[in-house]
């Protein structure tokens, strides 16, 4: 069964592939922007491992821009961007943490923090896709987005380890 998602004149997706298509967008969006939003977060993180594991999801945000890309492909549709407010505000939450807090293993802990928010946003959006692609019949599409959900959600779980090893108790001993 297909939901109507919004009224048919309004411009937004209508069917469920317009719905998929909106979301590729969005998430091709998000993987873009995120190069240059973990380019800034590192050149503001102490920690060394948090520094390690924040280059890596850079060139991961690389590798999954161009695998967005390949399902544009096999969907047969040009590579399109779309503003997603809701991750914007995110970017926004991060850029205001950096300008209230010093240098230090509390401002690492907020980056974790507002990272860990978009890991969750893209582990969201990377299995909604992935549903749809599989109800689409887009084979190709759910063998990518597999493969990237399982790398957001490996991100994630280092941003907890590293969070749980030392940068937040690091952070709350500054309360001392």
């Amino acid at each position: 069964m297909i939901i109507n998602v919004a009224k048919e004149n309004s411009g937004e997706a209508t069917e469920l592939r317009a719905l998929f298509e909106k979301q590729l967008k969005e998430i091709y969006w998000a993987e873009t922007v995120m190069v240059n939003v973990i380019s800034d977060c590192v050149a503001n993180i102490k920690s060394a491992d948090l520094v390690s594991a924040m280059q890596l999801q850079s060139l991961q945000a690389m590798k999954h821009s161009d695998r967005l890309e390949e399902i544009f492909r096999v969907i047969g549709i040009a590579p399109e961007t779309k503003r997603y407010e809701a991750l914007d505000c995110l970017i926004k939450e991060g850029e205001e943490l950096l300008i209230a807090t010093k240098r230090g293993v509390v401002r690492d802990a907020g980056i974790i923090s507002v990272m860990q928010k978009i890991k969750h946003y893209e582990i969201a959006c990377y299995g909604t896709m992935r549903a749809h692609a599989l109800a689409l019949r887009e084979e190709d599409a759910v063998t990518l987005l597999e493969r990237t959900l399982e790398e957001e959600k490996q991100a994630d779980l280092t941003l907890s380890k590293i969070a749980e090893s030392h940068i937040n108790t690091e952070a709350a001993d500054k309360e001392i």
